[in-house]
């Protein structure tokens, strides 16, 4: 017979036989992560502020395209690797992870949908965020390819994550504003609004390129 652990999670019936309480302090711990997400794009600023001829919109996306790889590959890869025994984590991803599944439950359950979407997220996402974020800083022609690319993946994967639980009337998240506003709603509603700025600038970028290469061929057709 399966024992119920006492857990702070919803649904309130969900079998988390692992889990153990975080020792640290939600306070430590979102200042611990938001601290760290300062200090990358702090660091990604001090790089592309060396690059005067990138416009400061370019600069903006590289320092969001820098965070983005970081928290796809390295937090994200961390869930996409250990997810099964996340419930009972007390390393610091661990026990962020515990603390944002108050949220969002699936990501101590294993939910089939969250764990390969997070997958693709960590080892296609992640590395193809910090491509783009290269090829800004070395105005590479593939710069828009990868932009799109990745916005249309983080798009995508944000839209399911969002409507596969609220489609079910969100059970899996806690009602408490600061669980399903904060954490569920604004922490991923970034993925949804930056990307599609992004697929717009991009979209329009290609389109004019072609524009043009299709206007030099016609002109070296008629010569």
């Amino acid at each position: 017979m399966t024992t119920q652990v006492s857990h702070p999670y919803f649904p309130r019936d969900l079998l988390l036989p692992h889990y153990v309480a975080n020792t640290l302090e939600m306070d430590y711990i979102l200042t611990v992560l938001f601290s760290t997400f300062g200090i990358i794009l702090l660091v990604a600023g001090v790089i592309i502020i060396r690059k005067p001829q990138i416009s400061t919109s370019g600069r903006v996306i590289f320092m969001w395209c820098v965070i983005c790889g970081f928290i796809h590959l390295f937090l994200e890869g961390y869930f996409a690797v250990f997810h099964s025994s996340l419930a009972g984590d007390q390393g610091l991803f661990g026990q962020v992870w515990k603390e944002y599944s108050k949220g969002d439950s699936r990501y101590l359950s294993s939910d089939s949908f969250v764990v390969n979407m997070e997958r693709i997220t960590a080892f296609i996402d992640g590395p193809l965020a910090f491509y783009t974020a290269y090829a800004i800083y070395t105005n590479s022609p593939g710069r828009h390819v990868g932009q799109i690319t990745l916005s249309i993946c983080q798009l995508y994967g944000c839209v399911l994550y969002y409507l596969t639980t609220l489609f079910e009337g969100s059970p899996h998240c806690d009602p408490h504003p600061l669980y399903f506003w904060f954490y569920f709603v604004v922490m991923n509603a970034f993925w949804t609004i930056i990307p599609i700025i992004l697929i717009k600038q991009s979209w329009s970028a290609i389109y004019r390129g072609m524009a043009l290469a299709q206007k030099a061929t016609s002109s070296k057709k008629r010569k």
